[in-house]
């Protein structure tokens, strides 16, 4: 079933566990509530841009381990524990997960905790008074009452029917019987009424316990993790990867918050050239490249650092052993924007430029050979793009020739473009000082005037590269045909649809990366592997290994529409699961094509001997049956028919993505979101009559006359069925009358 539609149903997912105590003797609720709290946990779990995601509770079953919901904790994302005390603590391993009921235990390197004892299975009754610690809404470790309902079997879990509020925030922590003991994990929220959940018998959770399948934070994390394969980070901090970038967040372990993230592979014999962009959130930090690095302390740096460029060698640990070789400020160097860093490596001399400005030359020759990367300071957050290592690497800026082409449209936006004076400020300071208040009236006047050229330049900048993107994309789809099997490179399409958002986006380096995947699967195949041998290694690679999976807790994210993110990350949405699927299948040799079932897509299998079957990529392949899908369409309240299990067109595939953006747009008001895609979508359907009228008036609202004038006027020639052209007409008279 589609998450959006589980939301809307009478069951909402939540967890809670209960738990008690040996002693035979019954306490009270608020005996039980105060000797319980020391060991209830609040956990929480940061989503895709860094922030506090989900929140829920847990509770302490042994030494360093936690039990909760594997809701709680997300999936493949960082987890952090805050204990009685209020001290927090990063899970180092998911312990154990039970997918079925909804369970997890993480670790945590944290000795002398009190953990909770288990009820034995099957002790308790019906009718049996409870008690639940948790953080409903977030107000920690709250306290309610209630009772045992009835005990239940549910698709083969034994379940316990609660009469008791559950709010978010619950899930995951204890409920309790009046002895102290642990009798199972609530799953399930009603919200026919607020006093009625369900809990996982405690059997489920002393299973886990007992036979556990651990996995290390570092391979548990895919939301913006590093591949290993590319890139080591040495000292700490948070290292992550974005849409194309590098972040990083976080003080390192190293002397003065030093951290590095080196790549893997070796530069060239000298002379070699290693280059980044580099953009600082706050100019006092300091972040740039490394190289000459022996995986350790040993480096040289070349960074800005509070606004001066500097060029640093580390020979040790501490700062007695760093010599700063040379510093400078750089009128090149923006601060606060994208900058290119660039240092030339030869045997007798050491070049650092800045946006192609050569700073320092140095002949310092301390350190030699080693890797290259990135390296970070202090607490200093960063961001880096276009990381490259070679020869003799391509010049960041243009030409001057291409410079002074792009300067001469550049004023013709800023309007009089006054020149900038040369005098020193106290000299202007002087001059103006006699015009009294209107002296800071008039700058302050030209300062709003250039802010709005600024902001002119940028949307003209935004405009072009939407224009030249949109121009890709009509050239990638235009001349392949509407069919199913038209001869449209799916992925890079749908990359491109990234790239509208994400000017960026490095699509080659995509490209790439979805190759080297399934150039890695293919290694894993058995010899002479027929088709169900490929599609098996395939899911086991994807789901088992690597974690790919349906984005649950975050689905209407627009990174969960990005292929390169969703490569990135390993979560997504059906259908950009489905499209990295049907790449990696086409280059593996399978006949796998998309199906716009309605409201969850999916894919279609077709094996060389045998009958074709359906996928559902966002829960791991699954394979779905006629039977299945009648149900589904049923419980929307329509009937399934042929049509529904059509084999969609690569066009039909790319518009129903760019839909899903849409809607994100509309419903978050961002009408020249709304514009971008819709333009997106005229590129690939021309003749969509639908999409044409939304654009039309989507223009006319942000003020874009002529754009809508020329949308109107295709409706009035080409009469398009189920158009009311009167109000089309109204709208050109209305737009032809302003002035």
């Amino acid at each position: 079933m589609h998450p959006h539609t589980t939301l809307t149903t009478a069951v909402l997912l939540f967890c809670l566990a209960s738990a008690g105590r040996t002693a035979a003797e019954p306490r009270s609720v608020e005996e039980i509530a105060k000797a319980a709290k020391q060991s209830v946990v609040t956990i929480r779990f940061t989503g895709r841009r860094a922030s506090d995601e989900g929140l829920g509770t847990g509770f302490v079953v042994g030494d360093g381990l936690v039990a909760t919901n594997l809701h709680v904790i997300g999936e493949a994302r960082p987890i952090t524990v805050e204990l009685a005390d209020g001290s927090t603590h990063d899970a180092t391993a998911v312990h154990a997960t039970d997918r079925d009921a909804d369970l997890a235990i993480v670790r945590i390197n944290v000795g002398g905790l009190t953990p909770l004892p288990l009820a034995d299975p099957g002790t308790v009754v019906d009718g049996q008074e409870v008690v639940a610690v948790g953080n409903p809404h977030g107000l920690k470790r709250s306290v309610v009452a209630g009772r045992v309902s009835a005990l239940r079997d549910m698709d083969g879990i034994g379940m316990i029917q609660l009469a008791l509020p559950v709010e978010p925030g619950n899930s995951g922590g204890p409920l309790l019987d009046l002895e102290g003991r642990v009798h199972g994990v609530v799953s399930m929220k009603s919200l026919v009424t607020p006093n009625l959940g369900f809990a996982v018998a405690v059997d489920r959770l002393g299973d886990l316990l007992d036979r556990p399948n651990p996995v290390v934070i570092d391979r548990w994390l895919t939301i913006g993790a590093l591949d290993p394969a590319e890139w080591t980070a040495v000292g700490g901090a948070r290292w992550r990867q974005r849409a194309g970038r590098i972040l990083v967040t976080g003080a390192g372990t190293g002397f003065g918050g030093r951290s590095l993230c080196l790549a893997v592979d070796k530069p060239p014999e000298l002379p070699y050239e290693v280059a980044v962009w580099v953009k600082l959130d706050d100019e006092a930090g300091a972040a740039g490249l490394a190289f000459a690095a022996d995986s350790g302390d040993r480096h040289y740096g070349f960074y800005p650092s509070a606004g001066r460029l500097r060029l640093t060698r580390f020979d040790g640990p501490d700062v007695l052993s760093w010599k700063i070789l040379d510093e400078k400020p750089s009128p090149r160097y923006r601060p606060g924007e994208w900058n290119h860093l660039r240092v030339r490596v030869a045997a007798d001399a050491i070049s650092c430029f800045v946006n192609d400005d050569v700073i320092f030359t140095s002949t310092d020759r301390g350190l030699t050979g080693g890797r290259v990367g990135l390296a970070k300071f202090r607490d200093t957050e960063a961001e880096f793009r276009g990381f490259a290592v070679g020869r003799d690497l391509p010049r960041a800026m243009p030409p001057a020739n291409v410079m002074a082409r792009i300067e001469a449209v550049a004023a013709a936006v800023q309007g009089d473009g006054a020149a900038a004076a040369d005098e020193p400020a106290d000299d202007l300071v002087a001059k103006l000082l006699p015009e009294g208040d209107a002296a800071r009236t008039g700058l302050m006047r030209r300062a709003a005037e250039l802010e709005q050229q600024a902001a002119r330049l940028g949307a003209l900048a935004s405009s072009v590269h939407t224009r030249r993107t949109l121009d890709e994309l009509a050239s990638l789809v235009g001349k392949a045909d509407t069919q199913v099997g038209a001869d449209i490179d799916l992925f890079h399409a749908a990359l491109l649809i990234a790239k509208l958002d994400n000017a960026d986006l490095d699509v080659a380096a995509s490209r790439h990366e979805l190759d080297r995947l399934a150039a890695d699967i293919r290694k894993q195949l058995p010899e002479a592997a027929d088709g169900e041998a490929t599609l098996a290694v395939l899911n086991r690679v994807l789901f088992d290994e690597l974690g790919f999976h349906g984005s649950r807790g975050d689905y209407y994210n627009r990174s969960n529409s990005y292929v390169n993110e969703v490569l990135d990350d390993r979560e997504g949405i059906p259908i950009s699961l489905a499209v990295v699927y049907m790449e990696l299948a086409r280059r593996l040799g399978l006949t796998v094509e998309g199906v716009g079932f309605p409201g969850h897509f999916l894919v279609q299998y077709t094996p060389e001997n045998g009958e074709p079957r359906w996928l559902d990529i966002f829960d791991r392949a699954a394979v779905r049956t006629r039977d299945d899908l009648a149900a589904e369409r049923d419980e929307a309240g329509e009937e399934l028919t042929d049509s529904d299990l059509t084999v969609a067109a690569p066009r039909a595939i790319l518009t129903r993505m760019l839909n899903n953006l849409l809607g994100i747009a509309v419903r978050e008001g961002k009408q020249a979101d709304v514009l971008r895609y819709l333009d997106a979508i005229l590129v690939i359907d021309p003749d969509s009559a639908r999409d044409r009228v939304m654009r039309m008036i989507t223009s006319a609202r942000l003020g874009r006359r002529t754009a809508a004038l020329t949308d109107a006027r295709w409706l009035l020639d080409h009469e398009p069925a189920g158009i009311d052209l009167d109000q089309v007409r109204s709208l050109v008279a209305r737009l032809e009358s302003e002035p």
